[in-house]
């Protein structure tokens, strides 16, 4: 008998990485999974991978649209009747090539600067060098996507009494990440927005919470060169990024009716790299 036997769980971005691993984890625990992409084909990859061709649905929409993320919820409404999970997983990293590559360079330069003369003299100049475009589509997936599909299961969740919410958040949110700075308010944003709901949300039976991760092996870090790699792994406890795997053992456990007394909060797999 799985931990999650007879739920209906939708899980954005859930095509790769992070998402991707939820779903099958829980699929693998009896749950009937929806699983939401930008790209439908990758989605039901997802599914078939699932083992639900039949029983579970691939959704199309972009998170940050309000009109998709109505439909997508209506799907849901009209084929299972009742939503008991939302995972907001749906994310981008730094898609501007030029301050990925200048991330990248700069970060290194930092620590060659910091062993030979003790202190860092280059600047990333991220926020001066940001567009308002850039700006705007980070916030718009990661805090405005979070909040649209938050309020849509809602309407679901509450009616039914009961339901878990689970949004994906980092530990930018935490402590602020240089050169990431919409990432890290986008991020910030939802970990103040889970506190927020969750207290509201609990009246109703229904379980609001975030997973801020730390450094994780996913095609969104793939980006972040060798050096940067060995530099990060060096300054985390555990001694390497951590796997899509150790953050979807954690979203097994708060969609489970074992999280039944964890209301509003932002629990952290990390390796230690951020200790709080």
């Amino acid at each position: 008998m799985g931990r999650l036997d007879g739920k209906v769980a939708i899980v954005t971005g859930g095509a790769s990485g992070i998402g991707r691993a939820i779903c099958l984890s829980f699929a693998h625990e009896g749950a009937t999974i929806v699983c939401n992409d930008l790209v439908v084909e990758s989605a039901q990859k997802v599914i078939d991978e699932c083992g639900q061709q039949k029983r579970g649905l691939a959704v199309k929409a972009d998170v940050s649209q309000r009109r998709q993320v109505v439909a997508m919820f209506e799907k849901i409404r009209k084929k299972f009747e009742r939503l008991d999970v939302l995972v907001n997983n749906a994310g981008i990293g730094l898609e501007n090539a030029k301050l990925r590559a200048r991330f990248n360079s700069v970060l290194e330069k930092q620590q060659t600067e910091l062993a030979a003369e003790g202190k860092i003299k280059t600047s990333l100049e991220a926020t001066q060098n940001l567009t308002d475009e850039d700006w705007d589509r980070m916030i718009g997936v990661h805090l405005t996507g979070t909040f649209y599909c938050t309020r849509e299961a809602l309407k679901l969740m509450e009616k039914q009494r009961s339901g878990k919410i689970i949004s994906i958040a980092s530990i930018c949110g935490m402590t602020g990440c240089a050169g990431a700075p919409h990432y890290s308010a986008a991020k910030a944003g939802i970990m103040g927005f889970t506190r927020a709901v969750a207290r509201e949300a609990i009246i109703s039976g229904v379980n609001v919470n975030a997973i801020a991760p730390g450094y994780i092996d996913t095609p969104m870090t793939d980006a972040i060169d060798d050096a940067v790699r060995r530099m990060i792994s060096m300054a985390t406890p555990a001694g390497r990024f951590g796997s899509p795997q150790d953050v979807a053992n954690l979203a097994v456990y708060l969609a489970s009716e074992e999280a039944n007394f964890v209301v509003g909060q932002v629990i952290s797999p990390n390796g230690g790299y951020v200790i709080a």
